[in-house]
């Protein structure tokens, strides 16, 4: 590398630094405060140390001060505070306490902590348990109302395997525990992609008053647990019962146990089960004889059994409905996502819950929707409290197109409405819920995420419509360098219509698909349709989302702020088979994977060199999982150069490379810079980050 080439390098290097380091906002909380016109927020925040190769986790506080509907002001902490070598972090529900769970190599603790203190410190050794579940699907931590027990997930405890050696099976056992099968018992199948060498996740509640854990008994050992929610108090005083989901590892006629994958994977089979909490206080005056204790406190009863996927369960505020995801239709065809409903069912005020078969559809599956409207429900996480003040009007972000957007859902009518600004194509995700108020980002692929409080206007009208006010952020922005490199930097919404169409696909299937354009505008009222190349040379990188049955949107990324802040144009496809569009749409797919989705693909790329807006001559492909399956079939489908409009792929001036971290990311930028012609690349993710 010549030394002009290694001082560019060097230079985007730094750039690529200066994205990275601008903090993600990950969850937030809020509590109401002593005084009726305040709340307390808190932020958790995550920063990518690129040096090190690590992510680093701390929270910021903050006061919001509501005078009136117009006057809105956000205090702020001085600074953040790190949570080193913490795995999660829960605040309870009125916020008076504070969970913070580390998970070690031989022990796990839990740490409650006060207003001003740690209250208690609870070391749980891993012959208890192990690590606890703190992300995707089985995470799972819940706080008691009354605030003294926790339920949560962990890897059940290590099983004791005999030990081979040459001689022969010893007597002793181990119960070392060891993701890599060497000799020692059975072979253990795990949950694949992020959950290599972790343990069957199993449910468990501390009591906190006691320092005391204890394991849910009576769960199937074929049973994995996720999601648990403590039960509304019941007027049974002998009761108190957790709610969770339930994946059996039991698969198919053959009854085989098998695991199979779980990340990003809701065509597995699972349900809703209810099962009784191990701590039950019993008041002397209404329990005089022990002999009374309920002699059904390990039954498991599955709440769904008519329901071949069940998740997310949620109960409305007054605990009279239970509400849940369902993705069921993953289950019957095999995608790995589809189109989701949200169902109603009622929950037993007095005695023990029971196999409920009535259940209402609140938001049943769109399969073909028209233009502008609805396309359906796409939820990939609900708030552990997503009510408005009413008790009944819940509310989630959804994928809507490329786009997310907030919906305010009425779940005794299954009314819908659309909350965050219709004439936006930014993409919006609530945070958390301040009574009647949302505090919620927005962002674009090129537009750092803006914290957005919302309120309806006129309150408690049902025709309301609602107002989002900036939150001025102390930690979230581009630097004046990032900035003035990105304002010329624009994005649109394409609609690409279908090439070839088929009468023997449905409808849905048929509608033109879209794609995400960034390019560099000369005239920022210009639109980017109307953009013309004048002959210049920037090179285009086709970004391709995995999946299949995923969707990228128009949220913040930093990989696509750093490439469009070199001069790269961008063309983002979802394909058909994306979220957001749709049941038909995206059902269209299995079966036609590595002909519909690349022919898709193609069609794109002719369409935005026929308006000109890219210079086909310079085309890179880049994607994850199976975007980096399609940028292999794009190399072996489109087997010469061609003339014209479809002068995209040149195998003369082809590199196949292998990107396995985020950081490589400069090289791929820097390669493509170095070179003419066009380039294809794989990246192949890697799960430790």
């Amino acid at each position: 590398m010549d030394v002009s080439s290694l001082d560019e390098y060097a230079s985007e290097a730094e750039l690529l630094q200066e994205f990275t380091k601008m903090p993600s906002i990950e969850k937030a909380w809020v509590f109401p405060s002593e005084s009726g016109n305040s709340s307390k927020a808190m932020f958790s925040l995550g920063q990518i140390d690129l040096l090190e190769d690590r992510k680093r986790t701390f929270v910021l506080s903050s006061l919001i001060l509501k005078k009136n509907k117009d006057a809105l002001n956000i205090e702020w902490s001085p600074f953040p505070v790190e949570m080193l070598s913490a795995s999660a972090i829960v605040p309870s529900p009125s916020g008076s306490k504070l969970l913070v769970v580390r998970n070690k190599d031989k022990t796990s603790t839990l740490e409650i902590w006060g207003p001003s203190k740690l209250e208690k410190e609870i070391t749980i050794p891993h012959s208890v348990h192990g690590s606890v579940y703190a992300d995707g699907w089985f995470e799972g931590i819940s706080w008691h109302h009354d605030e003294n027990l926790i339920a949560y997930i962990a890897e059940e405890p290590p099983k004791c395997k005999p030990i081979f050696d040459r001689l022969g099976c010893k007597k002793e056992d181990s119960s070392e525990k060891d993701p890599v099968w060497k000799g020692q018992g059975e072979l253990e199948e795990d949950w694949g992609e992020t959950y290599t060498g972790k343990r069957k996740a199993s449910l468990f509640v501390v009591n906190i008053g006691r320092g005391e854990v204890q394991q849910v008994e009576g769960i199937d050992e074929t049973l994995s647990v996720g999601q648990v929610v403590w039960a509304p108090p019941s007027s049974d005083v002998l009761r108190e019962y957790l709610v969770f989901v339930g994946w059996p590892e039991i698969i198919g006629p053959q009854k085989i146990r098998r695991r199979l994958g779980m990340k990003v994977c809701y065509n597995r089979p699972c349900a809703l089960y209810s099962v009784m909490s191990p701590f039950r206080e019993f008041s002397i005056d209404k329990l005089n004889d022990k002999a009374q204790e309920p002699q059904d406190c390990n039954l498991v009863v599955c709440l769904t059994p008519s329901f071949a996927n069940a998740y997310f369960p949620r109960f409305s505020p007054d605990g009279k409905f239970l509400l849940f995801m369902s993705a069921e239709s993953a289950v019957d065809t095999g995608a790995h996502s589809v189109t989701q409903s949200l169902n109603r069912m009622m929950w037993p005020s007095h005695g023990k819950p029971h196999p409920i078969h009535e259940i209402v559809d609140v938001v049943p599956i769109v399969m073909c929707p028209e233009d502008g409207l609805f396309p359906g429900l796409y939820c990939a996480n609900l708030l552990y409290h997503p009510w408005l003040s009413d008790g009944f009007t819940l509310v989630m972000s959804s994928v809507w197109g490329s786009t997310q957007v907030i919906l305010a859902i009425n779940t005794l009518s299954g009314r819908i409405s659309r909350i965050s600004p219709t004439d936006s194509n930014f993409s919006w995700n609530v945070l958390a819920i301040d009574g009647d108020n949302i505090l919620a980002i927005s962002s674009s692929p090129v537009d750092p995420p803006q914290i957005k409080y919302g309120y309806p206007i006129p309150p408690n009208s049902k025709e309301a419509s609602w107002d989002w006010q900036d939150v001025s952020l102390p930690f979230i922005g581009h630097s004046e360098k990032l900035r003035s490199l990105l304002s010329s930097v624009n994005f649109s919404i394409l609609k690409i219509p279908v090439n070839n169409s088929s009468k023997n696909l449905p409808r849905g299937a048929n509608r033109p698909f879209e794609s995400i354009f960034v390019s560099v505008n000369k005239s920022q009222t210009e639109p980017v349709e109307d953009h013309k190349m004048d002959g210049g040379c920037n090179p285009l990188i086709v970004l391709i989302h995995g999946g299949p049955h995923s969707v990228s949107m128009t949220n913040y990324s930093k990989s696509a702020a750093f490439f469009a802040s070199l001069g790269y144009y961008l063309l983002i496809i979802n394909y058909r088979g994306s979220l957001g569009f749709g049941e038909e749409a995206l059902q269209s797919l299995p079966g036609k994977i590595g002909s519909q989705d690349v022919n898709d693909i193609l069609t794109a790329m002719d369409y935005v060199i026929a308006k000109g807006l890219v210079n086909g001559s310079k085309v890179a492909a880049y994607g994850s999982s199976h975007g980096g399956f399609l940028t292999t079939h794009l190399i072996g489908q489109v087997t010469q150069s061609k003339q014209g409009k479809d002068n995209y792929i040149d195998h003369n001036n082809c590199i196949l490379g292998v990107v396995s971290s985020y950081k490589i990311q400069i090289l791929l930028a820097f390669v493509i810079r170095s070179f003419s012609g066009a380039f294809s690349f794989i990246h192949v993710e890697n799960n430790n980050e």
